[in-house]
Formats: C-alpha cells, structure tokens, sequence
C-alpha cells in the first residue's frame, strides 16, 4: 500500500502564508496526480488544487492567484503555497495522490489551518 503523510498546518493570522508538504511512500508504480483537498467544519470535502506528473494543474476558483501547488516527482512529493490566507481557508487540508500501478487514490489524514487574528 500507499502511505501518505502531510504537514505544515498551521495557526496563521489572515493575510500570512503557509507551506503544505505531503509525502508518499510505500508501494508506488507510478504517481501521475496529487492534489489537495480541504473540509472546514460543518462542510463537505473539497478540491483545492490538482496536479498532473506532466506539469498540468487546476484549481478551485477560491484558492486562484494565492495558492500554488507543486510536484517532486524524483521525491514522490506535493507542495501547495498558500499566500493572501483568509479566514474562510480555515480547515484541515488532505492531499491525496493517484498511483496507476495500483490503480487507487491514497489519502493522508489531513493537517489543520486555521486562519485567525
């Protein structure tokens, strides 16, 4: 199986930034996406930021302009910067990755932001 871990949730004042980390490990064949997602209390799960190993990436129209997400393919690595965080960005962000070889999403537990003065 796939283990994948994230960190680099934080307490931050609204404005501030953070860097996410998320790191899989274990049986992988072939990562060809990572992405991150978020749920905020009371909300449902959802799409932050997608990329593709080509390089491709979308994200949510919320997060567009302040949040940039990256790929490590040599380290099986994803990154999202988040600058101009707001207080509706509080939440506990996963990432979550598509090995082909296995043919499944792998998710990690999730790492907290919140966004608060």
């Amino acid at each position: 199986q796939v283990q994948v871990v994230e960190s680099g949730g934080s307490l931050v004042q609204p404005g501030g930034s953070l860097r996410l980390s998320c790191v899989a490990s274990g049986r992988i064949f072939n990562l060809i996406r990572m992405g991150w997602y978020r749920q905020a209390p009371g909300e449902e799960r959802e799409l932050v930021a997608l990329i593709w190993s080509s390089g491709n990436t979308d994200y949510a129209d919320s997060v567009k302009g302040r949040f940039t997400i990256s790929m490590d393919n040599t380290q099986d690595s994803a990154y999202l910067q988040m600058n101009s965080l707001k207080t509706e960005d509080t939440a506990v962000y996963y990432c979550a990755v598509f090995d082909s070889g296995n043919g499944a999403y792998f998710w990690g537990k999730g790492t907290l932001i919140t966004a608060s003065s």
